[in-house]
């Protein structure tokens, strides 16, 4: 269990001048608990989301409360990316609930490593279902399996505990690996095609010098007959 404290926010505390000087505005609500406003002190918070995420419980002690939440939604700064709000869900421990949670890839895939592969990752995180206390902090997915270019790695072949179900179509790929680029094709490539250009142009540019020619020739003729 991870241990979080804040401080009820007081509605005249100005929010800016709060976060100037270190803290974290944020709010808690959810089953069986009024709204409530607070602050944080960032560095903690920073340091507790590194370990928690967004589908682990954390113990958030609020004066002589404690309630047992997850963090149900973050807001960062779009230029710094530092956090700037901070939103609590107390859950009922009886219910399941769904969450995103991160998948680790570990191992290595022996058709990158040998066969000069490129590792695809096209899931990064998993919808799953399960009592709050259940949730796992990150899912590891094992990609030693992956021998030739043709396999992959489905939603239905990543293993879970016991109590968590995945919420997502098994047949999805999460991980595959792709074939090495030949060099010397894609230098070719658009060598070749920039002469296709090149002649291109050179023929319509003879054309309009035909055309234009002819032109002068024609006005040259009827002139010389007036």
């Amino acid at each position: 269990m991870f241990d979080l404290s804040g401080k009820i926010r007081k509605p005249e505390e100005n929010i800016n001048a709060l976060r100037e000087q270190g803290f974290l505005p944020a709010v808690l609500y959810g089953r069986g608990v009024e709204n409530l406003s607070l602050t944080l002190d960032k560095k903690e918070f920073e340091k507790i989301y590194k370990q928690a995420g967004e589908s682990s419980l954390v113990s958030l002690s609020v004066g002589d409360k404690k309630f047992l939440v997850l963090i149900h939604s973050i807001q960062k700064h779009p230029l710094t990316g530092d956090f700037i709000h901070i939103d609590f869900y107390q859950p009922s421990l009886k219910e399941e609930t769904e969450a995103k949670i991160h998948l680790e890839f570990v191992g290595i895939a022996p058709v990158e490593k040998e066969l000069g592969g490129t590792l695809v990752k096209d899931i990064q995180e998993l919808e799953v279902k399960a009592l709050p206390q259940d949730l796992p902090g990150k899912i590891e997915v094992d990609i030693s399996n992956l021998k030739a270019f043709d396999d992959n790695i489905l939603v239905k072949d990543i293993k879970v505990p016991e109590k968590v179900k995945i919420v997502r179509d098994g047949d999805e790929v999460v991980a595959s690996v792709s074939a090495p680029t030949k060099v010397e094709e894609e230098l070719e490539k658009p060598i070749e095609e920039g002469v296709e250009e090149v002649e291109k142009a050179g023929e319509e540019k003879k054309e309009e010098e035909g055309e234009r020619e002819g032109e002068e020739e024609k006005f040259s003729k009827e002139k010389s007959k007036q």
